[in-house]
């Protein structure tokens, strides 16, 4: 059967399972500043690599660390995304611009579509690969934590695949939000607890501070890493923000890449992900932040998106800090809004975590990307804008992309400028209708994090002092 390429006429720039990148690019060699190392939480220094094992599976370690400036992917990671669904489609979003009173070809809009894969977003892009080196080792359990629960249902359906029993706590404002979610986890034989729980010593503290209390990324972190320790057979799986989550999504960008050399386009003007941890931006833009490093594209901008509820770079701090609430787990340098953070309950749960990829923070501390952020109001309205036009439902935190392409968009068209703009649509809304039915009614508020919050957060006796100079 012939597949044809480019179709334009549904807007849509396809690729052959043969087309599936043979290796991820790490970007770790190409970083204008080293990258900081893990620390150990028990006495500040630099984390053996025995305590990283302990933690993850050990492949996923030696690729946190790795100077390689590719790695390649195993055939039979290659062969199971072929046969599933990678690659996945650029698409132009021809309706969208013509809603926006796009004329000819000036401005041009173009998303990757992540929303195809089997559980709606891009996160089995590195669940699927974390759960093959699990197996490879011989484990028997991974465990994680969730937010919005696109994380969580990749790593069950990824643990399934390769029979792996799954434990997942998903963060109680979204386990109660997101119903559906959990139904999808379990239907792929994950159990799913809401955090903080009654099953480790850190969810039981932090219920008795709240019985209904609204949970974070940061507190189910601490809860899976507990869980985690209970026998050498059980890993932790982290879905975003450190080195070896964003390398595997760089498939992404590759892809984005071939897709658009099709078409004549060396590269977009303006590239834009939504970013809570990090990793489906990443995946997007490390293949073309690299070249920007390398002397490349140096006029293009790369903007990752936040809400204004959870701005870790936008309004935190580049410093060390726990990578989790009940400082547990290492402590990472980052931009973060403090590991004692409880984020207002917004609808894009995803994007609820205290702090940012290291690798991120770098490459904004370099001002190789720059961030935006909007409210979860206008961003659900984007979303809807969007669906209208392109028949899809952005998940919210997609949606905070699409807001940012919006008015990149019309600020081109305002200035008469030329402009490729590309996005990517990390996952589909399907189980994230009640955030939509909430605008719908007029009930979904604004949230913006008061400064004064994030400065008593950072100024916490318990945010960690580390002597770099040991280093």
């Amino acid at each position: 059967m012939v597949i044809k390429m480019v179709d334009y006429y549904n807007g849509r720039i396809l690729l052959q399972p043969n087309e599936v990148p043979k290796e991820w690019v790490n970007i770790l060699p190409s970083l204008p500043s080293p990258m900081t190392p893990l620390i150990n939480p028990m006495d500040g220094r630099p984390a053996p690599p025995e305590m990283a094992f302990a933690i993850f599976p050990k492949e996923c370690v030696m690729q946190e660390v790795s100077q390689d400036p590719t790695i390649p992917i195993p055939n039979e990671l290659r062969e199971i995304f072929a046969n599933t669904y990678r690659p996945t489609p650029l698409h132009r979003a021809l309706r969208l611009e013509k809603d926006l009173g796009m004329q000819g070809d000036r401005i041009k809009i173009f998303f990757k579509n992540e929303s195809c894969s089997p559980t709606g977003s891009h996160k089995p892009n590195t669940a699927i690969t974390q759960a093959f080196y699990a197996r490879k080792e011989g484990l028997d359990e991974l465990v994680t934590e969730t937010g919005a629960g696109q994380w969580g249902s990749a790593l069950a359906y990824g643990c399934n695949l390769f029979g792996l029993k799954c434990t997942v706590y998903m963060v109680r404002a979204s386990y109660f939000q997101k119903p559906g979610r959990k139904i999808l986890m379990r239907s792929f034989n994950a159990e799913v607890y809401p955090s903080p729980s009654n099953l480790t010593e850190s969810g039981m503290n932090f219920l008795k501070q709240d019985q209904e209390h609204p949970g974070s990324l940061g507190i189910a972190i601490s809860e899976a890493l507990e869980h985690s320790m209970r026998s050498d057979k059980i890993k932790y799986s982290l879905g975003s923000v450190v080195n070896f989550v964003l390398l595997h999504q760089t498939i992404i960008g590759q892809e984005v890449k071939i897709q658009l050399a099709k078409i004549g386009i060396e590269k977009p003007d303006i590239l834009i992900g939504c970013m809570g941890g990090g990793s489906n931006f990443a995946g997007l833009m490390i293949p073309f932040a690299k070249d920007k490093i390398e002397g490349q594209n140096q006029n293009m901008k790369i903007i990752g998106v936040e809400p204004r509820a959870c701005p870790s770079v936008s309004k935190g701090e580049y410093r060390w800090d726990f990578g989790d609430s009940s400082m547990k787990g290492p402590i990472i340098k980052m931009h973060t809004l403090g590991h004692t953070f409880v984020p207002s309950p917004i609808h894009a749960g995803g994007l609820r975590y205290h702090g940012m990829a290291p690798i991120i923070s770098i490459l904004s501390n370099n001002r190789i990307i720059e961030t935006k952020m909007h409210h979860q109001t206008e961003v659900i309205n984007a979303g809807l804008q969007f669906a209208k036009a392109e028949g899809i439902l952005p998940a919210p935190e997609s949606a905070h992309a699409i807001n940012e392409t919006i008015d990149q968009a019309l600020k081109a068209k305002e200035n008469n400028e030329k402009k490729v703009i590309l996005f990517n649509l990390s996952g589909h809304g399907f189980f994230d209708l009640l955030a939509y039915e909430k605008y719908m009614n007029g009930e979904l508020r604004e949230y913006e994090l008061p400064t004064e919050q994030i400065q008593k957060a950072l100024q916490s006796k318990e945010m960690p002092k580390i002597d770099e100079s040991q280093f």
